[in-house]
């Protein structure tokens, strides 16, 4: 993730000692980072807006995404260094087009305008947004005005740039001039220079447009003049002193310990925080993959140091998931259980804990609630939408703006093993949402082998690190099959593999024939009751990663 910056005024040298990291906010223990440059995304609704907030972390500056609705006294107050307006669905001339106080552009802050935002730029400065030219996929810029956003830029060599749009501007607001254009937008970019306010109508931060990352480079550091301060080494620091100021110096904590890498980054986090006072829970609750729970306790008692408690309530988990075969209310009965099973042992160890420790991040928020101007839920993640509203703890979630790999770099800059920072992500309520259906012990054993055989021949074959996650579902139908010249009648098993960088986006992994041929029959060989193999080709979107 660490690069140069093309075309643009180069940063300054970073630091080289520590992982280059995105920026971030620990959700309720931060308030401000320290003493670094930021930048502030205004959400319009773009189905891109996450990759805005990706491109620019990855330049190293602090950004973070909130909705249109912040006043110009709370924007004043954050004191961004530059604002982008994100692209979205509507139209500036809709009923329900959100929109903005025009006196954002006269706040003296630089203003890049992408798609929707750039529409919106030109219908507040006086100029008309028009309908009517539809441009969805590639196009060819022409660069007329090859300084400052398009530093770098020879305006003889069209490039490729990627448009999604309906809306378009035929003329450019009093005051602007034109920047760029397409064979079919006589205005594909504007800007009025003198009041640092730009606007692109094609898409800077989707990987289809092959130069957008020097545009908003240029944006950060030729416009807004930011510095690449924003570091793992800098993260960490900050977030320890954050999680000290919110524990105080008496109160206890207690973690939720997957074994995966955002529990165990989060505990090592605030252990480097508060030490002794914190205490790890690993919950055996019954959904567990095969093996994972001797795992964890062996690998986590090896090299993390830290106190962990081991409780077997597999019981209580499944008398809570008894019928249940809706995916939102299993994630509520996993995440209810999950919070009375800590508060019963914090009480049994004598820790009285005050705190709860969760490794959330940020695609579990964006997934589960509507916090970021229009979003849409797409679904309940056990620790964001299903907790308890009676629950004695306050949580402490350092990871919850992260996405997953700038965990991986937070992880790795902590020292912690690969065996930990490499693992493939495992959803909090396990193998209750891979069960589809009705959860019993009979379907999570079916299950646990299956997917057991999966994971092995993956790693046989050389391809774990390859893969962003794999697992094996149980499909809640039946088929016929044939087995030693008898009629069967059994489960059918879906497996699911995909490629991405944060999980917020991701595609389907094209496994050697071979190896998918090797998978399928020895799970139809040595799982009971499974007579049928699946491979799910779906991307994300339009599905889900996970099939629940």
């Amino acid at each position: 993730m660490l690069r140069g910056v093309s075309g643009g005024v180069a940063p300054p040298a970073p630091d080289t000692t520590t992982h280059p990291l995105p920026g971030t906010q620990g959700a309720s223990i931060v308030e401000h980072p320290h003493e670094h440059d930021r930048i502030l995304i205004l959400d319009y609704g773009s189905q891109y807006t996450q990759l805005i907030a990706r491109r620019i972390r990855e330049d190293r500056v602090y950004s973070e995404i909130h909705p249109p609705t912040r006043s110009l006294e709370w924007i004043r107050d954050w004191a961004p260094k530059g604002i982008i307006l994100s692209g979205g669905p509507s139209s500036v001339y809709g009923d329900d087009g959100p929109g903005a106080d025009p006196a954002l552009l006269a706040m003296g802050i630089p203003i890049l305008g992408i798609c929707y935002g750039m529409h919106l730029v030109a219908h507040l400065e006086g100029s008309r947004v028009e309908g009517g030219r539809r441009e969805y996929g590639r196009a060819e810029l022409k660069v007329l005005e090859p300084d400052e956003l398009f530093a770098g830029f020879e305006p003889s060599e069209p490039t490729t740039v990627w448009c999604s749009h309906g809306d378009h501007v035929n003329e450019p607001p009093p005051g602007y001039q034109v920047l760029a254009s397409t064979p079919d937008l006589p205005v594909a970019a504007f800007a009025s220079p003198d009041r640092k306010v730009f606007g692109v109508q094609f898409h800077p931060e989707v990987a289809h447009t092959p130069r957008g990352e020097e545009v908003i480079s240029n944006f950060l550091f030729r416009i807004c003049e930011c510095s690449p301060t924003w570091t793992a080494g800098a993260f960490i620091q900050e977030t320890v002193e954050q999680i000290r100021e919110q524990v105080g110096e008496e109160a206890t904590a207690v973690c939720g310990l997957s074994g995966g890498v955002d529990s165990s980054v989060a505990a090592s986090l605030v252990h480097r925080a508060i030490g002794d006072r914190l205490t790890c829970i690993f919950v055996d609750n019954g959904v567990l993959r095969k093996g994972e729970r001797e795992g964890v306790e062996r690998t986590f008692r090896r090299h993390m140091g830290m106190r962990l408690v081991v409780v077997d309530a597999r019981e209580e988990f499944l008398a809570a998931l008894d019928g249940v075969t809706d995916p939102e209310k299993k994630r509520v009965a996993v995440g209810n259980t999950f919070i009375r099973v800590f508060e019963r042992v914090a009480q049994e160890e004598g820790t009285d804990a005050a705190f709860l420790v969760q490794g959330t991040l940020y695609p579990d928020v964006i997934e589960s609630l509507a916090v970021r101007g229009p979003s849409a839920t797409i679904k309940t993640h056990h620790n964001v939408g299903g907790l308890p509203e009676d629950m004695h703890f306050e949580l402490v979630e350092p990871l919850r703006e992260l996405f997953k790999d700038e965990v991986r770099q937070v992880g790795r800059e902590l020292g912690l093993p690969e065996e930990f920072v490499g693992r493939h992500p495992f959803p909090g309520p396990g193998l209750a949402i891979r069960v589809l259906g009705e959860v019993t012990p009979d379907r999570l054993r079916v299950l646990r082998e299956a997917d057991s055989i999966y994971l092995e021949e993956i790693r046989g074959a050389g391809l774990y690190d390859e893969i962003w996650q794999a697992f094996a579902v149980l499909l809640p139908v039946h088929s016929v099959g044939v087995m030693g010249d008898a009629r069967t009648y059994e489960n059918v098993v879906a497996l699911r593999a995909v490629t991405s960088r944060d999980g917020m986006t991701a595609d389907w992994y094209h496994f050697p024939h071979e190896v998918l041929a090797r998978i399928s029959t020895r799970i139809i060989n040595e799982v009971s009751g499974v007579n049928r193999v699946t491979y799910d080709v779906s991307s994300k979107p339009p599905a889900t990663i996970e099939w629940e």
